[in-house]
């Protein structure tokens, strides 16, 4: 049956410090280059009859570098907008926000570039996605989507018929790759997090 693959961009500096990295468009690392290299060798034997790719340059240089086929560019799959929250990193929330938890607490409202939003909105986004992909996972082919950590573990969540905040149970490493397929006609996870 049809795979739907996800893979998550490699590395970069924000991600390596654990700062929320949502609408900032910033580059690879070298080793998030070596990373997205890797996962493509565990994509290297599949055919993908569909590939989409979040816009921002990170998530486009892990689709480049891992040597997937022509890519179409979908902003539902950009990273979750973490509005005053981004470019922080949980301790530093935590400083204003005792106990806070992303998936409990959501963001604050940013600045125009970074108006913020919460999981519900994600939500909305991938489903998005899924109505895209799914006629194509339904004639047999297999998709691949390049996206962020957050993003990425809320599809999956409504991928398994879960509500959006059940994302929180799937941490997903910088270039890790996952299988989402089906089980007699039932979407299921068919692998997780897989780093070459």
């Amino acid at each position: 049956m049809a795979q739907l693959t996800i893979i998550r961009h490699g590395e970069t500096e924000w991600s390596r410090d654990h700062r929320h990295t949502g609408r900032t468009d910033i580059p690879l690392t070298p080793t998030g280059e070596e990373q997205a290299r890797a996962a493509g060798k565990l994509v290297a034997d599949r055919d993908f009859a569909l590939v989409l790719v979040s816009p921002l340059r990170r998530a486009r240089a892990t689709a480049v570098l891992a040597g997937l086929p022509d890519t179409g560019l979908d902003p539902d799959l950009m990273e979750w907008d973490y509005g005053g929250y981004e470019g922080l990193t949980t301790p530093q929330i935590r400083e204003t926000v005792p106990g806070w938890y992303l998936w409990r607490d959501g963001v604050v409202s940013g600045d125009a570039d970074h108006p913020g939003e919460q999981v519900s909105d994600v939500g909305a986004r991938v489903d998005r996605v899924l109505e895209r992909v799914r006629p194509v996972l339904d004639a047999g082919d297999d998709v691949a989507l390049v996206a962020h950590g957050h993003v990425l573990r809320v599809l999956t969540a409504r991928w398994l018929g879960l509500p959006p905040a059940d994302g929180r149970l799937f941490a997903l490493a910088t270039a890790g790759v996952s299988d989402l397929g089906f089980e007699h006609g039932e979407p299921v996870m068919t692998a997780w997090n897989r780093r070459g």
